[in-house]
């Protein structure tokens, strides 16, 4: 017989059960509902990819196409120029604190447009032509739910692409990528090693043949089969960022490494040691917003299009008035030659110095570049020595290196000496890292050198991206294995090379012209017309000034500038073999030849020049002698044929003037 108590926990029992199963079941329906919600918002997101269609964005004259393929599992793209390929599919890999953004992809909508501008520039012409059509592509990863942008551009003479990932202020988040350009089978390709940093030979290979593990220095520049064109793949607008190299991958794919997976360099160890470079060897963060750098692909059926293309510029900021207000055109910013005495000799006590700028004077050289030793003068000399080479129309340049210069009283001390000492600009030494703090490094000494009307020179630096734009304080930069490399024996191939590669990414301080043992293989013409093809706002020349004066062609080497309003690259030109460039400055035409290794004689007609005749003085390769040189003063007009005959590593250089 069961108790009151037995009943009341018989019936508690009961009651929750009954509980349990309402609440149990509460649940399962819960569960269900979320399962088919779920399943819904799966099926509508399968449902959006099955219906996703690829995005072109095709240039203003339609032969370039970027294509962004239609695979939601991972984004994809191809280019092409024409019906020729340039890069076969290849796939966009963008991780944002270990997501890969690129895969299981969403599309929401492409914001379409325009740009059509010009703007004052120096480089292979005086005026860049920015014509593209663009597209915004709203993106979110099915996985993380972070929305982003892939912004697509394409241009005339190539394509670029980057991502914008939003963000709250001061939300930290750490980027990487592995981006894959794959270069068409067949493919020729012109590329340096890190080993060096930027400061590298070239090497030849059919993209086939690259191994894996091969990292490379951008732009790596790369020949089509079937001579359906060129292309070059570099980056623009590096900035709160890490730079970019290239690591292939045995299959033709050419995948983006950022600063932090780049191997270490020798010049960084040497300077830097290995914990420094350890300590770099992790991925950064980037605060707020995450803009990427442009991934660019220069593209052209011919050399002249990428030797003239300023789709690197184009794809930065313009200069702030507020530090330019007339833009490049802002009065202390001024291109220019210079001497420096570094590597062919000269006294270099004070008084040398001073001799040094009075030479460049007498030559008409605009600048005069010291190196490290200035930091032992008195503020007496210096101010001496700045007046002094005012007095001769030269403006003077002094190194530093830049570990001197990482906190913002030092920077601010040293720029403000300088201007106030009347010295006109800075040659910023030691750098040789892409990790975005030494990136940010770069934006520190531009902007405080901008604040007090310095002009910066970068050595021991990364390939510029453009940034020249923003900032013309910044006439040069090195990043090229230079005249200073005094183990490179094939100049004449590498200097061949040079202009249709690490020229495409802009200015670079070659250090060119000499006529000593550095020259190597090459003759004297070839020194001289280097300086009318490795043209840079800063072209600074090796040779000691009493030498030039002394020479031969003094009158055509001292007329030679350092920027150009128009540049015709001629198509007898040909990547490690042979350079001929025909630049206009005002009225005056020069036309530049470098012979590789091999003796070449080749007909030019001159075709490039106005109505009229013109007087031409003329530099040939001397036959007998490579440390020699033959002139020769002549009349010619537009449809005359030159006959130029070079000798092994030869050259040419005419200066052809309206008469």
């Amino acid at each position: 017989m069961n108790t009151i108590g037995d009943e009341i926990m018989h019936n508690e029992r009961n009651i929750n059960g009954l509980v349990m199963a309402v609440v149990g079941f509460v649940v399962v329906l819960c569960l269900a509902e979320a399962d088919l919600a779920l399943g819904q918002r799966s099926r509508t997101r399968r449902s959006q990819r099955v219906r996703m269609e690829q995005v072109q964005v095709g240039s203003p004259d339609k032969e370039v196409k970027l294509t962004i393929l239609p695979n939601a599992e991972r984004l994809t793209f191809k280019v092409t120029l024409g019906d020729k390929t340039v890069l076969d599919p290849s796939t966009i890999v963008m991780n944002v604190d270990g997501y890969d953004l690129s895969t299981g992809v969403v599309f929401d909508e492409s914001e379409h447009y325009q740009i059509d501008e010009t703007y004052p520039w120096y480089g292979a012409r005086s005026v860049a032509v920015n014509r593209c059509n663009g597209a915004r592509i709203s993106l979110q990863n099915d996985l993380s739910l972070i929305d982003y942008l892939l912004e697509v551009r394409a241009f005339n003479d190539g394509v670029a692409f980057r991502h914008v990932i939003p963000a709250e202020e001061g939300t930290s988040r750490v980027p990487d990528e592995y981006t894959t350009f794959v270069v068409p089978a067949g493919s020729t390709l012109w590329h340096h090693d890190l080993g060096g940093h930027y400061e590298a030979a070239y090497k030849k290979n059919d993209i086939s043949d690259v191994p894996p593990g091969q990292w490379m220095g951008p732009p790596v520049t790369f020949k089509l089969p079937g001579g359906a064109g060129y292309g070059s793949i570099t980056e623009a607008n590096l900035v709160n960022y890490s730079g970019m190299a290239l690591e292939a991958d045995g299959r033709r794919g050419l995948v983006a490494g950022l600063g932090h997976r780049q191997p270490l360099n020798y010049p960084y160890e040497l300077r830097y040691g290995r914990d420094e470079a350890k300590r770099l060897g992790k991925p950064a963060a980037v605060s707020g917003t995450i803009t990427t750098p442009w991934r660019v692909v220069m593209i052209g059926r011919d050399l002249d299009t990428l030797v003239n293309s300023t789709i690197v510029p184009n794809l930065c900021p313009p200069p702030d008035p507020k530090y330019f207000p007339d833009g490049i055109n802002t009065s202390w910013i001024k291109p220019g030659r210079a001497v420096w005495r570094y590597l062919d000799g000269g006294d270099r006590s004070f008084e040398g110095m001073k001799e040094f700028s009075r030479l460049a004077g007498k030559l008409g050289f605009e600048y005069h570049v010291i190196e490290g030793f200035w930091s032992r003068w008195s503020d007496e000399q210096i101010k001496e020595i700045a007046q002094y080479s005012k007095q001769q129309g030269v403006g003077l340049w002094f190194w530093r290196h830049t570990n001197r210069l990482y906190t913002p009283e030092e920077r601010e001390a040293f720029f403000k000496r300088l201007h106030d000492f009347g010295v006109v600009g800075a040659k910023l030494d030691f750098l040789d890292h892409e990790a975005k703090e030494v990136i940010d490094h770069y934006e520190a000494l531009l902007e405080k050198s901008a604040e007090h009307n310095v002009l910066v020179n970068f050595h021991g630096a990364n390939k510029p991206t453009g940034r020249a734009r923003t900032w013309p304080n910044e006439l040069v930069r090195e990043a090229v294995r230079g005249m200073e490399s005094s183990s490179l024996r094939e100049r004449a191939r590498h200097e061949t090379i040079l202009p249709f590669a690490r020229y495409l990414a802009g200015h670079a301080d070659y250090t060119a012209m000499h006529f000593g043992e550095r020259r190597q293989d090459t003759t004297w013409t070839h020194q001289i017309a280097s300086l009318a093809i490795f043209a840079s706002p800063l072209l600074t020349i090796v040779t000691h000034p009493q030498k030039i004066l002394d020479h031969p062609a003094v009158d055509v080497i001292k007329s030679i500038p350092a920027v150009w309003d128009e540049t015709i690259v001629l198509p007898e030109s040909s990547i490690g073999e042979l350079a001929i460039f025909a630049r206009r400055t005002g009225d005056t035409w020069f036309l530049a030849v470098m012979c590789g290794p091999q003796a070449k004689t080749i007909r030019v007609q001159l075709s490039f020049l106005g109505d009229g005749r013109y007087s031409a003085s003329l530099v040939r390769d001397d036959k007998e002698n490579d440390a020699a040189v033959v002139l020769q003063d002549t009349t010619v007009q537009r449809g005359d044929t030159l006959t130029i005959e070079m000798i092994n590593g030869g050259g040419f250089v005419g200066r052809i003037s309206k008469l």
